[in-house]
């Protein structure tokens, strides 16, 4: 892809999710996003709001203690699965979030890990940063920081972290194989990849293809499997697991209602380490 169109798409990525952390557009994911009239208080979100927001995070893998167990105002329903469920956690690792938006699956993990380990979350959009970093002040947790960044350009060192999850965020990059090759870097050896993420199952039409909105809603940056598992082998990747869920069809048929995205693409959980 050139450069020029990689950083039109990227724009168009952070402008979307700094319009959802600060209220001014609905979540990308269970409806069609909206704008809304005047940017409101998380706190002053209605019950119907949240409702939604709480059955669409079940559908996708989470159980009512996990949702319940965090700050609320950090799910915002914008996965596609649930990598605290695949990543085995253990009391002292650190964990690193790529596209970490509000903060919700790194609380999540910060409970895994205690207070032993440590949790990184790195998002390119600084209002999902602020909002990450207030939750955290909210929720007392004392063994997660936020960082500004690109997960192709991660600000953290060499071979320091034990695990990476992510949650339907690396589709949204126009430089994948950068993404694996700087993943493949922090991790340390033996470290591990548990990733939610789409995929595609059959080619994309070009009217879905060419929608840059639908780029910026989880769908026209998906690849294959076969793509994918290529990437992470080029970057030094081993044990990788790519499996698709046919049943996340259910929820990906709403996020466009009459454009039948559930036939061109799937959620997947993704594993591998670094040997």
């Amino acid at each position: 892809m050139d450069t020029l169109k990689s950083e039109k798409i990227k724009q168009a990525v952070r402008e979307r999710y700094s319009a959802i952390a600060t209220g001014k557009l609905s979540s990308c994911c269970g409806e069609n996003a909206q704008p809304v009239v005047q940017a409101k208080s998380p706190c002053c979100s209605t019950k119907e709001e949240d409702d939604s927001v709480f059955k669409y995070t079940k559908s996708i893998g989470y159980s009512a203690e996990e949702i319940q167990n965090v700050p609320g105002e950090s799910n915002m329903a914008l996965g596609c699965g649930n990598p605290t469920a695949i990543a085995q956690l253990r009391q002292g690792e650190v964990v690193l979030d790529l596209g970490s938006g509000g903060g919700f699956d790194c609380f999540l993990s910060a409970q895994q890990v205690g207070e032993p380990g440590r949790v990184i979350g790195v998002d390119m959009t600084p209002e999902m940063i602020s909002k990450a970093r207030q939750n955290v002040v909210k929720g007392n947790f004392t063994n997660i920081e936020f960082r500004l960044g690109e997960i192709e350009h991660l600000p953290v060192a060499d071979s320091s972290v034990d695990v990476i999850i992510s949650n339907c965020v690396i589709n949204l990059s126009t430089e994948k194989p950068q993404v694996f090759l700087e993943s493949f870097r922090v991790l340390k050896l033996g470290g591990r990849l548990a990733i939610s993420d789409v995929v595609l199952s059959a080619k994309l039409p070009d009217e879905i293809l060419n929608d840059l909105s639908l780029y910026c809603e989880c769908t026209s940056g998906a690849v294959t499997v076969e793509e994918y598992k290529s990437e992470l082998q080029k970057a030094g990747f081993t044990e990788i697991s790519i499996k698709p869920k046919e049943e996340s069809r259910e929820f990906i048929r709403e996020w466009r209602k009459g454009m039948k995205l559930d036939e061109f693409i799937v959620s997947a959980v993704i594993e591998a380490k670094k040997p």
